[in-house]
């Protein structure tokens, strides 16, 4: 048998551990730069963006945002709640009023009755017929008039004033003030502070023709 190497054989290379050494990639000093540079650059941005100086002046100006947001808000509230305070105001305003219409238009036939208890006394009074009846009625009255705070206006032998006299009748003394009030015709009244009838009046005027 020959012992002859097979000249169709593949042949292996064998590389040394030496020659995958030199076989490396080598790195220019130029790249080496390079890669130094181009970290030093990162370096820097990262450490511009963690300035401390940078950030006062960020917060700083985010700071006066938030405090003309909160202004504005506050504006904002202060207009509402004045808003808010008007309109219940008013509201209660017009509640009381509509009480105070419906207590008014109620007293005010209650005292048409009562005019006509006084009418009654008067002409009784005069028959000479015992009134004393009517003159527990009328007291009854008199207390539920008080009770609701409705006080008659004494208008005799004042001066005339419109918002509480109504004149229907004049008459002429030369002793008296001119509107000087005479005779109470029909009693008025007051409800609380509110005029709700006025007396219906007759007033003086002197006469000035000599």
């Amino acid at each position: 048998m020959s012992t002859d190497t097979n000249s169709d054989e593949i042949p292996v290379n064998v590389t040394s551990e030496k020659q995958i050494k030199t076989n490396e990639i080598p790195v220019s000093e130029e790249s080496e730069n390079s890669i130094t540079s181009e970290e030093s650059e990162n370096s820097i941005t990262s450490e511009e963006l963690k300035s401390p100086q940078l950030n006062v002046d960020e917060i700083s100006k985010l700071l006066d945002l938030e405090k003309q947001k909160v202004k504005e808000i506050d504006e904002k509230l202060k207009y509402a709640l004045a808003d808010f305070q008007n309109l219940n105001r008013k509201t209660l305003s017009d509640i009381q009023n509509g009480v105070n219409a419906k207590v008014d238009e109620f007293i005010l036939d209650f005292l048409k009755i009562y005019d006509d208890f006084i009418r009654a006394k008067e002409v009784f009074s005069e028959s000479k017929i015992n009134t004393d009846g009517l003159d527990s009625i009328l007291k009854n009255m008199d207390s539920i008039l008080k009770k609701y705070q409705v006080t008659p206006i004494d208008a005799l032998g004042e001066i005339f004033d419109p918002n509480s006299h109504e004149a229907i009748s004049i008459i002429t003394d030369s002793d008296l003030d001119d509107n000087t009030i005479t005779k109470e015709i029909r009693k008025g009244y007051i409800s609380q502070t509110r005029i709700i009838r006025p007396t219906l009046v007759e007033i003086s005027k002197k006469n000035d023709k000599k």
